[in-house]
């Protein structure tokens, strides 16, 4: 799209980028909901949906089990504002930062950004740990099973065929909860 302001054009590029979120405490399906309306309100048009998933809980930390929902979206936003739209929908629906993998109203992590590989203090893409979590990788799959890594150059599908991560995840009918 080309968009001429006075004497200035400025062009803006559609970027697809790949979230996860997940959500243990308080109502969990209400705050995967309104973390998608305020993605898409403030962040990008959502595109597709994986099926929500109960997933147990990462990283060594005893807390209630988690549900899980991948996401595609199209947007005009660079990584780092996509980052800060992000922490601040998180923030917005009570997430509080306490313990590294603790529990948590809400995370939104970016996994994928296009094909781009980012590596700063603040941001990392393609998130670092979607190679080692089923919870990731099983919806993930589910919407864009021939995405390519860009670090690994393999599909996410393959991935998932390599995981040694063995822990329950389980699509769920999300009309009964």
């Amino acid at each position: 799209m080309l968009f001429l302001l006075g004497e200035t054009n400025v062009s803006l590029c559609m970027h697809i980028v790949y979230l996860i979120l997940g959500s243990n405490l308080g109502d969990r399906k209400a705050i995967l909901n309104k973390a998608i309306a305020l993605i898409s309100d403030k962040v990008g048009e959502v595109i597709l949906k994986s099926k929500i998933y109960e997933t147990a809980p990462w990283g060594g930390v005893e807390q209630p089990a988690y549900l899980n929902q991948v996401l595609m979206l199209k947007t005009t936003l660079n990584p780092e504002k996509t980052l800060k739209h992000v922490l601040e929908i998180e923030k917005d629906l009570g997430r509080v930062r306490v313990v590294k993998w603790g529990a948590r109203s809400l995370d939104i992590d970016v996994l994928f950004y296009d094909d781009m590989i980012i590596n700063t203090d603040d941001l990392k893409i393609p998130h670092p740990f979607i190679h080692l979590r089923k919870f990731v990788l099983v919806p993930l799959v589910e919407i864009a099973p021939n995405f390519i890594h860009p670090l690994f150059s393999v599909s996410v599908e393959d991935l998932l065929k390599k995981l040694v991560d063995h822990s329950d995840v389980q699509a769920i009918d999300a009309s009964l909860l």
